[in-house]
């Protein structure tokens, strides 16, 4: 059985007010939360805050992404030990706006995901297609080449010790939402694909989905056979509404 992750990326967002205000809400509402494991990702110089507010609670936090280098001259980059130093859980590899918009790769996102898990930290490998590649009929290709990439890197096993989450570029940020089956169809295949190499690791993988979910869809979105969670952008910014979330995916 497959423990529901949810996990908030908080972007560029927040300040030290307005993260204590959110983390103390969330506090206030982890009561409602039964089944659902939960993390949020802060902007790094917020960790150490949220992680000592976090203190004695069930959530976890981790980092919006983390540099694949281990130590050296790498301006403006954070290692997996800094992340692990902090008390890091988990670290988001490969989201959208990190390969639109810093030119992350293929091989980059699979060098990041690489030196997180070295490092201790459980990776999120996002994967997900441009809305001319859905419409193209591109989607299944798209995701493949992503997964392809870090497989022959460090091997399917790895998954094993990793989360997925499939965000279709085009639901990310617009307030448009792949329907509950459209998510399915591409969670089903990333399973499948998965299976094909090892059908343990198929079956023990979780993977999120990504892209507008909100209190509203949540419920029906998680109630798909293949999603076990969600990566969660805007609406966990709000206490209530991700809390909400956290109890739709239980």
């Amino acid at each position: 059985m497959r423990r529901p992750l949810v996990a908030g990326n908080w972007k560029l967002n927040g300040s030290r007010e307005s993260i204590q205000s959110l983390v103390n809400g969330l506090l206030n509402g982890m009561s409602q939360v039964n089944e659902a494991e939960v993390l949020v990702c802060p902007s790094f110089v917020y960790i150490s805050d949220v992680a000592k507010q976090l203190e004695g609670s069930s959530i976890v936090f981790g980092g919006q992404d983390v540099a694949k280098e281990e130590v050296g001259a790498y301006t403006g980059e954070v290692s997996v030990a800094m992340l692990g130093d902090i008390g890091c859980s988990y670290t988001i590899v490969g989201h959208s706006e990190r390969r639109a918009l810093y030119g992350d790769s293929d091989k980059i996102v699979a060098e990041k995901f690489a030196a997180a898990q070295k490092g201790g930290v459980t990776p999120i490998l996002c994967v997900g297609e441009l809305l001319e590649e859905r419409e193209a009929g591109e989607t299944e290709k798209v995701v493949e080449r992503q997964m392809q990439a870090v497989v022959d890197l460090v091997g399917v096993k790895a998954l094993e010790k990793a989360v997925i989450a499939y965000e279709p570029v085009w639901a990310i940020g617009t307030g448009k939402t792949a329907s509950p089956e459209q998510a399915q169809e591409v969670h089903a295949f990333i399973r499948s694909w998965i299976n094909k190499e090892d059908a343990s690791v198929a079956d023990k993988v979780r993977i999120l989905y990504g892209g507008s979910v909100k209190a509203a869809n949540a419920k029906e979105l998680f109630s798909q056979t293949d999603i076990d969670g969600g990566l969660i952008g805007g609406a966990s910014l709000a206490a209530d509404e991700f809390i909400s979330i956290c109890v739709a995916a239980g």
